[in-house]
């Protein structure tokens, strides 16, 4: 959709978009009520009042105040920039099904990529280094057989999810603010590069700040694009959790990928495995259950998930950044070296004494684990 002289009901769709008080829901059930936006708006105050809204969204729409849609329309005349509406044959169709679908999308990139088949991979902002890992991996591996990997933009999991993605395929990230800031801010050169590659999409309009409240209705759309929703590392009261109930809300599947008891930020995938979400250790398990809904995209899958990537080689040589970058799952001593650059003499020789303080604990192979204190 992009603006033209005549677009009246363009402006009146935005109008209404803002209205406070007027939700997915209640925006929906007014045009079905009127017909349209323009009738929607058109209507005496006695007649919006019969239909059941309040006074500040009354008093709004009384206002006629227009200024912000043209700060809209602006924003729609930028390359790259588009607006999809729940009554144009190109809305995504899975999300035309959940319960309160986005009556608006705000699209920046390639509004078209948001019908592909989808996964969305969540997870926690604080991820251990093999969860990361782990995050690219099955991106890279899922985008490579054709799935579109739909995520939020946030640090931790998502970030690594897109960038695994866009080394394979496409992604698409939903984010919870207007599409004219990127939040978070260090995320900036991977939403470009989502953008050049797949597509940023919000229901928010321009200007919208990151609100706590606007995150989970983000997370509706998030799972709603997709067919699965995997999530990788979350505790027990995380944002990904939430992605996962609405999946499952919205008859989509739920997978997750079992961690280490040691790391909290496993129990969350542990809590969701034992209410029934399905246990993945491969990114072909997936694409496997997945199957009858994929059609031909399984038989596109790699026959096997790529090697391991360090998590970026960081220059600290303090101990508790070895602990760090050693995670809570066993680690082989060359993979720390790669994870930290530091010469293997360095390694040994701290590791050595992290185990004589009791704080980690060597195993076959040549691998060191963490010891977590109650």
């Amino acid at each position: 959709m992009k603006a033209t002289p005549g677009s009246e009901e363009l402006r009146a769709w935005l109008q209404l978009l803002r209205t406070p008080g007027v939700g997915s829901r209640t925006f929906v059930r007014l045009l079905e009520a009127c017909g349209s936006a323009g009738e929607v708006i058109r209507l005496p105050r006695r007649d919006l009042e019969a239909l059941g809204l309040k006074g500040p969204s009354l008093d709004f729409l009384g206002a006629r105040d227009w200024h912000r849609v043209d700060q809209d329309l602006l924003w729609l005349e930028q390359p790259g920039n588009h607006l999809v509406s729940l009554q144009e044959p190109n809305y995504p169709g899975l999300l035309r099904e959940v319960c309160d679908p986005p009556p608006l999308l705000f699209v920046h990139g390639h509004p078209e990529v948001l019908s592909n088949p989808q996964l969305a991979i969540v997870g926690t902002r604080n991820p251990s280094p093999s969860g990361r890992e782990t995050a690219r991996e099955f991106a890279r591996y899922l985008a490579g057989a054709g799935l579109t990997v739909t995520s939020g933009l946030a640090l931790g999991i998502d970030g690594s999810a897109h960038q695994g993605a866009l080394e394979a395929g496409l992604t698409i990230a939903v984010t919870g603010t207007g599409l004219d800031r990127v939040y978070p801010s260090r995320n900036r050169d991977l939403a470009h590069r989502i953008a050049e590659q797949g597509a940023l999409v919000s229901e928010f309009p321009p200007g919208t700040p990151p609100a706590p409240e606007n995150f989970p209705r983000r997370n509706r759309i998030i799972s709603g694009l997709s067919l699965g929703t995997l999530v990788a590392e979350a505790a027990l009261r995380s944002g990904s959790l939430i992605t996962a109930r609405l999946a499952g809300e919205q008859g989509r599947e739920i997978f997750a990928i079992p961690g280490s008891i040691h790391n909290p930020m496993a129990r969350g995938c542990h809590s969701l495995i034992r209410q029934g979400a399905k246990l993945v250790e491969t990114a072909a398990d997936i694409l496997e259950e997945l199957g009858p809904l994929l059609g031909g995209l399984a038989s596109m899958a790699q026959p096997s998930l790529p090697g391991h990537q360090s998590a970026g080689r960081l220059l600290d040589a303090e101990y508790q950044e070895l602990l760090e970058q050693m995670g809570f799952d066993p680690v082989p001593i060359d993979v720390l070296i790669q994870r930290t650059g530091l010469t293997a003499d360095a390694v040994s020789s701290m590791l050595l004494l992290l185990e004589l303080e009791g704080q980690v604990t060597s195993l076959s192979g040549g691998r060191y684990s963490r010891i977590v204190k109650a």
